[in-house]
């Protein structure tokens, strides 16, 4: 699939040479992990500061996790387990843990705060969740406010700890402190290493394609997160698809960098080389010089990331001293690649970044570019099975090569509807020609050749280096600032995020004069994500309002925007 030349733009998508029929496993995402245990048992499945999972070990921990999450946990199937930590062994154990129980995977963001964290509760009603040790004091905080009924029944902690070398000298590298730091763990919490040692069995494995497998969250402009139902044979989609079009294998190595949180890590840094019995090098948080370092020791084959990160490896003193000639691929998505930056990338690797498109909607990725023949700053073309358009966002005709207009999928990645908000589900589907098709809310055009580029967007959102912030969220969280009468988020210009946070804010009477933007940064800092609080704050006597008494939050991006091209 790598060397397949685009299609000409007039032919039908079921014809276009490049984008073959991928026939999917009618099994478990369970199913996977299986049969590399089985086809490689003693194979390092994973690789972790300097200590080795095997594919066997690998399966017997989420097993036996499983087993404890049916008979301790009460977990039953389909019910939601959050899953909360940062990059680590005990992540992708636990994933496969869930799956095994029969239940429904829902990965939070480890930088989200306990406001945050007690809207997945809510929302997604779990009754259990397994986080890292660190974080399990914003769990505390978060169902502590709740009603007992609405609380989590379960928690299951694991310091970072249990999955490091029990030698740390023989470590490859010193792992930083934060993973061997101790923290408290709340009462009635059952400890990562007593649920593994329990041994305990679970029941017949009942999950199918079409059921339920993993929700990640997403946000849009009407407020908090929404979940995305997505079934086991969604995600088998992009997992088989990955591994076709990158050519993964049981000889590849992948450095798992991006986090398993969101799906682009997840799928890439974590599913694919599990299906394809490849090894996954984790790399819990970003640190240029150690991602170096692994790369040239391992011999990493498949690197996915974001331009961001490709920025500041190249930006390493060190980066001339690596062997890196083991690297195959490198692309990913989020951002535009900057062409100076593919360039520098081309000369010293000899590599093409090779961009993507996806959502979480879709389960990562729905355009990817080819190897052969890669574009700059350029979404791809269609992955397998998608038939992909460009239509007038009003009229849903479809528009020929070169116009704008708004992109529309249909396929078997597209996930199922947003979980309990029929109205949000209705409006992010269209019937067209006889399909189901997800209305992106991108807004793009399709060259002559059948590659997509993206111009626009109908959604508001910041994309805050390949992290995107939903303006309606901030804006919800900034009003619990008891000084922040009114408050709109728009996106400013940054030389490195790309873009970043911007609130404009209407201050209450007493607090005029008094109330510093620094303050407000430091309020939002101490109760959002680092990626998501506002950098800058500007305050305003009046926000912009329409007739209806709307906040005209586009009168004052586009100003914005005139500000940032005036000072150049």
């Amino acid at each position: 699939m790598q060397n397949a030349l685009p299609a000409r733009a007039d032919q039908p998508i079921e014809s276009r040479p490049g984008l073959p029929g991928l026939v999917l496993p009618q099994t478990s995402l369970w199913g996977n992990l299986e049969v590399s245990a089985h086809r490689y048992p003693d194979k390092a499945g994973i690789r972790y500061f300097g200590k080795s999972t095997s594919f066997r070990e690998l399966h017997a921990q989420a097993t036996a996790l499983a087993g404890w999450l049916q008979q301790k946990g009460g977990v039953k199937k389909g019910d939601r387990v959050l899953l909360y930590m940062q990059n680590c062994p005990q992540f992708i154990v636990s994933y496969y843990a869930i799956l095994r129980a029969d239940a429904v995977v829902v990965p939070v963001n480890p930088m989200n705060r306990a406001e945050e964290f007690r809207h997945y509760v809510t929302d997604a009603g779990a009754r259990a969740a397994i986080c890292s040790a660190d974080l399990a004091c914003v769990v505390e905080r978060a169902t502590g406010e709740l009603a007992p009924a609405d609380r989590l029944q379960h928690l299951l902690v694991t310091a970072y700890a249990d999955a490091l070398p029990s030698s740390h000298e023989f470590a490859e590298d010193t792992p930083p402190a934060w993973l061997t730091t101790s923290h408290p763990w709340p009462a009635g919490a059952t400890p990562w290493t007593e649920a593994l040692g329990a041994s305990l069995l679970p029941g017949p494995h009942t999950a199918g394609p079409d059921d339920m497998a993993v929700m990640p969250y997403t946000s849009g402009t009407t407020g908090f997160p929404k979940g995305c139902i997505h079934t086991h044979r969604s995600v088998m989609q992009s997992v088989v698809g990955g591994r076709a079009w990158y050519d993964s294998r049981p000889e590849s190595a992948s450095l798992s960098v991006l986090p398993l949180f969101h799906v682009s890590g997840m799928q890439h840094g974590m599913n694919v080389p599990i299906y394809s019995g490849a090894t996954v090098v984790m790399l819990p948080r970003w640190d240029r010089e150690v991602a170096g370092r692994l790369i040239s020791r391992h011999r990493i084959t498949h690197w996915t990331c974001n331009p961001t990160m490709v920025v500041d490896f190249l930006a390493s003193p060190n980066v001339a001293e690596l062997d890196l000639s083991s690297l195959q691929h490198i692309g990913g998505g989020g951002a535009a690649m900057p062409e100076a930056v593919a360039d520098r990338l081309r000369g010293t690797l000899g590599l093409s970044f090779l961009e993507g498109y996806g959502l979480s909607e879709t389960m990562a990725a729905t355009h990817v570019n080819p190897a052969a023949r890669p574009k700059l700053q350029c979404l791809g073309l269609p992955t397998s099975n998608l038939d992909a358009r460009v239509v007038d966002p009003v009229t849903l005709k479809e528009l020929p090569p070169n116009e704008i207009g708004e992109i529309i999928v249909s396929g078997p990645q597209v996930f199922k509807g947003y979980w309990g908000k029929d109205d949000a589900t209705r409006d992010a589907f269209v019937e067209f020609e006889g399909k189901t098709f997800f209305r992106t809310g991108d807004l793009g055009r399709m060259d002559g050749e059948g590659y997509y580029f993206i111009t626009d967007r109908l959604k508001r959102m910041i994309n805050a280096s390949g992290f995107k912030v939903w303006p309606a969220e901030v804006e919800n969280l900034l009003y619990k600032h008891p000084d922040v009468q009114e408050a709109c988020i728009i996106g400013t210009r940054d030389p490195y995020r790309g873009e970043t946070v911007k609130a404009v804010v209407v201050l209450c009477a007493h607090a005029k004069g008094k109330t510093t933007p620094e303050d407000i940064i430091e309020w939002a800092k101490e109760n959002m994500a680092a990626y998501k609080y506002p950098r800058t704050v500007e305050f305003v006597e009046v926000l912009p309002k329409s007739g209806t008494g709307k906040v005209m939050w586009r009168e004052l991006q586009e100003a914005e925007n005139a500000q940032a091209v005036a000072g150049g």
